[in-house]
């Protein structure tokens, strides 16, 4: 067996989902429902998340590689899908081994380093003192990933105390800590993605931070066999919150 949780649904030829940062495998139930027709669908439940070992001190990209190469193996899947951090890993993985396509939404790829990172020591800093409400909106503030202001603030700092899937976000919000570390390590001029072999699709959506569309278009003209997709009304949950079925269309046509 693997070594981590696997949800899997539908019939057809395999396809492996590595999740995003803070998000959970049924956060793509919606995505790998749309899919199930056309694929059998393994959505990885990554470490330090439900039942798959907790990221441990040796955690690092090789786990995650290792993890997804084991899934791929004992699915007999050729396709690999990744969201953010997860597309991140999907694109090493596809340096380790023949795919028969991978695909990766917004990929957590830091080139030239485009992604900021000034936010980071005062989110450790809160998770430390154990206001996690307010370390998550340093999170998504920090990332540009909501808007900011006081009056935002006040206002998702409530909701995200207040709603389960606030503090089901909040259970995994030390996992970013180590993630994120990974990222800031791998920032380069994004030359080591040449050598991926698989045809490679590239999504994003209009509505996402300016830096992921630096990263997209430094990957499109790195990887010999890529193309690039963007979609106006996307943001960069489109995959497990705001358009799951239209990312399904995306990836099965």
């Amino acid at each position: 067996m693997a070594s981590v949780d696997v949800l899997s649904t539908g019939h057809g030829p395999g396809l492996v989902v590595l999740p995003g940062g803070t998000r959970r495998a049924r956060h793509y139930q919606r995505m790998a429902d749309a899919l199930s027709g056309t694929y059998t669908v393994h959505v990885i439940e990554r470490r330090g998340r439900g039942r798959s070992p907790a990221q441990g001190d040796d955690y690092g990209l090789d786990v995650e590689i290792s993890d997804a190469l084991e899934v791929l193996e004992e699915t007999g899947s050729r396709q690999l899908f990744g969201h953010s951090y997860g597309g991140l890993v999907a694109l090493h993985v596809a340096l380790r081994t023949d795919l028969d396509r991978v695909i990766a939404y917004e990929p957590g790829v830091s080139v030239n380093g485009a992604i900021p990172w000034d936010w980071q020591p005062r989110f450790e800093q809160l998770l430390a003192e154990g206001k996690d409400a307010r370390a998550m909106v340093q999170f998504l503030h920090g990332l540009d990933l909501m808007p900011s202001g006081p009056h935002v603030n006040a206002i998702a700092w409530v909701m995200q105390r207040a709603t389960a899937e606030g503090r089901a976000v909040r259970e995994v919000l030390p996992t970013i800590v180590r993630e994120t570390g990974v990222m800031r390590e791998l920032d380069s001029d994004g030359s080591r993605y040449a050598a991926i072999t698989a045809p490679t699709l590239l999504l994003g959506g209009g509505r996402s931070p300016a830096y992921f569309h630096e990263i997209l278009n430094v990957l499109v003209e790195t990887i010999p066999n890529a193309k690039r997709v963007i979609t106006p009304e996307f943001d960069h949950n489109a995959p497990d919150l705001d358009g799951p079925t239209a990312v399904a269309e995306l990836i099965r046509a």
